[in-house]
């Protein structure tokens, strides 16, 4: 795919932080002795990939807006740009030695997302879009599943941890679905289960308590591989309300029928 100026600097910005973080990938199974060493290493090596990005974005577009997962958001000069960046989701795949975590980089153009970079390094798998251009995973072209049965659909979620509040519901989602459904995974990378939406791997995701940082990339990459992706509740904003749901067009109604209990 022949991508835009933007789209190839947030490659590379991706590529660069991902190149830096697989070096500290490699050195977390000796820290596992010491659960505290392991997690302050990780939050270190989470704050230098941000760090990594943002020189790269901000030195060639120092005019757009930034908002960052491990740094306060700025205003650009450009009111009408920003970048939404989460440098390493799926911490904490990461800080256990699991290899399945990524780089998320979107564009965002006057309130939607132009442009989208999820890079998972570990497997070496870069999903990219830009609206209009379709979908990429390195060089082939993606495209949401054609399944159409319930039955034989293979969906993911995040389950939510540490008490928090929307727990109850996920549990709700899950006695409705689970019946319906060929299974439910819960891989602990939103950025990656929606790039395995619009890949096909999956065939549906949903998840509630998310942050613009977790979803931008997806949303652009997975309707421009066919996906449709709405927020959970019909009229939300899915970058502020932190909860959407998204899968193939065939498959959409009946999914987010049974999600949103709707009879």
């Amino acid at each position: 795919m022949q991508g835009s100026a933007n789209l190839n600097l947030m490659i590379k910005a991706a590529r660069k932080a991902g190149r830096s973080l697989v070096k500290d990938f490699r050195e977390v199974e000796n820290l596992q002795v010491s659960m505290k060493g392991a997690g302050d290493f990780v939050s270190r090596a989470d704050i230098a990939a941000e760090k990594i990005i943002k020189d790269e974005l901000l030195s060639a577009r120092p005019n757009y807006g930034w908002v960052g997962e491990e740094s306060d958001a700025e205003e650009g000069a450009d009111p009408t740009r920003r970048w939404i960046v989460d440098p390493l989701d799926g911490t904490t795949n990461f800080l256990h030695g699991l290899p399945h975590w990524a780089v998320s980089i979107g564009l965002e153009h006057k309130g939607e997302v132009v442009a989208g970079v999820i890079f998972d390094p570990a497997k070496d798998e870069m999903f990219i879009a830009e609206k209009g251009n379709g979908a990429w995973m390195n060089e082939t072209r993606l495209r949401v599943s054609g399944r159409t049965r319930m039955i034989e659909a293979l969906f993911a979620t995040g389950l939510p941890f540490g008490g928090r509040a929307d727990l109850p519901e996920t549990i709700r989602d899950l006695g409705r679905l689970l019946p319906a459904c060929s299974g439910v995974r819960r891989w602990g990378a939103a950025a990656l289960d929606m790039a395995y939406v619009a890949a096909g791997r999956l065939d549906g995701y949903w998840e509630r308590g998310l942050h613009s940082w977790d979803v931008a990339a997806g949303i652009v990459i997975l309707r421009e591989a066919g996906g449709l992706v709405e927020p959970l509740s019909p009229g939300g904003d899915m970058l502020e309300d932190g909860q959407l749901i998204c899968a193939n067009e065939k498959i959409f109604d009946q999914f987010a029928r049974v999600i949103r209990n709707v009879a």
